[in-house]
């Protein structure tokens, strides 16, 4: 995590590492380097390897360093073995590609298993501190490590920009402190600022200047252990009663280049995958679409990108995305039809030569649309609801909004929505819920999108005001209430109060 984040917060049903305090925030100090690395020094293959043998192989950190520090954190993982197997499959798409780029700078092949901390492998994973993605890129280090961050797109996620990015920044900090990587790690979590800021201490103290006798945040102190904790888990899963999920060593994907903006459900069905496997390898795209203005490469597995490449080459270019053609009417504003067709004034504007915002009673506008959307804006509404399918569900004991929701392919606010339910609220067992199911293929690229919601436990800091974090996550104060019911009854915060938010990570600042 870069410089300001906290432990991410996994999805619900994770069972999170041990919480700590957020550290300070500090801007790398060393400029990007971000050319194409020289080629891979790949180890030679063994019989049957697959790529957790080949990380053993590479390992570069003294193995053998044990305390009561790296001991806790061990014996954490060892006693929730389902949490280290959920990881470790979730990885399965990515490992092999970040395996590739640590060896190509030589870096210690421990740095791999990083994300395991970060993010447990979730590429849509969001915290408190704003940090976002696999590596868990706060805001501000994204920007400066050139991973754009506009509507349509986050590069915070996108799995090749960030790994690139993360690697060059733990190497920058590395060669900061003379090839110390427990000290390159302390400072990825904490920056490299509040680390040379603790050695300078010491120093005048006269005590030593390694890893384990700086005064660090609390949470940095546990994070280097932490991954030092995984990596003799990976070492040796069996000794920790461990199951590793086991992964080739081979590519699982491939970047194809499609030469201009394109709808990605339909893109799922020209490489002839799940718009949910489709995101899971490009979770950068905040849409239904690539961004107009690119990244214009998509990832698709393997076995799939010959296939992609020549239906691409012979799909027309007025089908690469849908069009909606709508006709204004009195009374419209160009801020209300964008938010109703989950787009931006910018974009339409842009797209019917617009110079600002303002409007004509029937003219018409043409407004992109996800693949399968019907011709109208009207229409598409009204389509939308015949296609449903209701379903009724009967809560049991131990159910909330947020499993159902994601069982059924729905979003929490939207299931919430259609019960008259506040998405905090406890549920009842034996109430019975409304879920209506988009029949067809054309839900298929918003049911991916689920992932983007997340839950975020925020602690309540001095100067906070509910207007405020309303306004840091990008939801209302109103929300923020029905989530939380005891800051519901109160007037006024304080520091140290939980908040629980269902934040929308493609809206968040």
């Amino acid at each position: 995590m870069l410089s300001s984040g906290c432990a991410v917060a996994p999805p619900v049903d994770e069972l999170p590492p041990m919480p700590a305090a957020e550290p300070a925030l500090d801007q790398p100090d060393l400029a990007n380097g971000m050319a194409e690395p020289a080629p891979v020094k790949k180890p030679a293959p063994l019989e049957d390897q697959d790529i957790w043998d080949r990380i053993r192989a590479g390992y570069a950190l003294d193995p053998h360093q044990d305390n009561q520090r790296i001991r806790l954190q061990r014996e954490w993982y060892a006693r929730h073995p389902a949490y280290f197997t959920r990881v470790t499959t979730r990885a399965e798409r990515y490992l092999h590609f970040i395996v590739e780029e640590a060896e190509r700078r030589d870096m210690p092949a421990e740095l791999v298993l990083l994300p395991v901390v970060e993010s447990a492998f979730d590429p849509f994973a969001y915290s408190h501190g704003q940090a976002a993605g696999p590596w868990q890129f706060i805001p501000s280090t994204g920007e400066y490590f050139g991973l754009d961050q506009t509507w349509w797109y986050d590069g915070r996620r996108d799995i090749v920009r960030s790994t690139r990015a993360a690697l060059d920044y733990l190497q920058q900090l590395a060669d900061r402190f003379d090839g110390d990587w427990l000290l390159a790690l302390a400072s990825y979590n904490a920056g490299g600022g509040t680390v040379s800021r603790a050695i300078r201490r010491n120093e005048e103290a006269g005590e030593p200047t390694d890893f384990w006798h700086l005064n660090l945040p609390r949470e940095t102190t546990a994070y280097v252990p932490k991954l030092l904790a995984v990596a003799q888990i990976v070492a040796d899963p069996r000794e920790y009663g461990v199951t590793l999920h086991e992964i080739p060593d081979e590519a699982y994907f491939k970047a194809v280049d499609v030469g201009g903006q394109i709808d990605l459900a339909e893109a799922a069905r020209l490489a002839q995958i799940s718009t949910e496997e489709l995101y899971l390898l490009n979770p950068a795209f905040n849409r239904w679409a690539t961004a107009p203005d690119g990244p214009h490469k998509l990832l698709v597995p393997v076995d799939k990108a010959a296939l992609f490449k020549s239906r691409l080459a012979d799909l027309p270019d007025d089908q690469r995305l849908s069009w909606q053609r709508y006709t204004i009417r009195r009374g419209d504003t160009l801020v209300a039809i964008a938010r109703h067709n989950r787009t931006t004034p910018a974009v339409l504007r842009n797209i019917n030569r617009l110079h600002n915002n303002t409007i004509i009673a029937g003219r018409v506008l043409l407004i992109p649309a996800a693949a399968g959307s019907a011709a109208s804006a009207g229409e598409a509404l009204a389509g939308q609801e015949q296609s449903r399918q209701r379903i009724d569900y009967r809560v049991s004991r131990g159910d909330t909004l947020w499993r159902i929701a994601r069982h059924h392919d729905v979003t929490v606010n939207a299931l919430a929505k259609w019960n008259d339910l506040s998405p905090g609220k406890p549920l009842q067992v034996g109430q019975t819920l409304a879920i209506w199911r988009q029949g067809g293929d054309s839900g298929a690229s918003e049911s991916a999108r689920q992932e983007m919601i997340r839950k975020v436990r925020y602690s309540v800091r001095n100067g906070d005001s509910l207007y405020a974090i309303a306004d840091r996550f990008n939801v209302s104060v109103t929300q923020i209430r029905d989530w939380n019911h005891t800051v519901e009854r109160r007037r006024y915060l304080r520091p140290g109060d939980q908040l629980t938010l269902y934040v929308d990570i493609r809206n968040a600042p």
